[in-house]
């Protein structure tokens, strides 16, 4: 049994979570494919993606059995009304369809219910990616928007589909 923990990353954690994000990129043709991706600089992955996973507030690492696999985050869509968005990335394929998403998912909605005052957590993913889409229910968000043909990927039209789960749900599911 795989034990899923979220944690903030340490500073010496630099190059091994620069490696599990750069080594195999086959995970950027699901995380918005649509939108532009170039393979960061050490640098740039230090400042940008790595401060947040070590400050720990809107982004913490995925390690399963002490392994470093993915990472859980979230955005502010709007602060001032309380309106974010969640994320998770499983970077390596060997750790995908196992429910590692699933299972940092509950600890991450649940951390965010337990430390901000807000009502509603948002996921959002395009219509090419089904196993965040299944993820997504499973956990009981429930689809509330569905906007047609805007995701634009190697020549095809993609649906954005849009997932919520309220505060009162997620306590009643979990």
């Amino acid at each position: 049994m795989e034990n899923v923990v979220l944690k903030p990353t340490c500073p010496d954690e630099l190059a091994p979570f620069y490696n599990l994000i750069t080594r195999d990129e086959l995970w950027t043709k699901f995380n918005g494919p649509y939108f532009p991706y170039s393979k960061p600089t050490l640098t740039e992955f230090k400042n940008g993606l790595f401060s947040n996973l070590c400050e720990g507030e809107k982004a913490q690492a995925i390690m399963v059995n002490g392994v470093p696999v993915g990472s859980v985050s979230f955005y502010w869509e709007c602060e001032s009304t309380r309106w974010l968005e969640a994320g998770v990335v499983i970077y390596d394929p060997k750790y995908w369809g196992q429910g590692l998403g699933y299972k940092a998912l509950i600890h991450w909605v649940t951390h965010l219910f337990s430390t901000l005052n807000i009502e509603r957590v948002g996921l959002t993913t395009w219509s090419g990616n089904l196993r965040m889409m299944a993820c997504a229910e499973k956990l009981g968000f429930k689809q509330e928007a569905c906007i047609r043909k805007v995701r634009y990927y190697q020549g095809e039209y993609y649906d954005s589909i849009k997932y919520g789960v309220l505060r009162s749900e997620w306590i009643d599911r979990h």
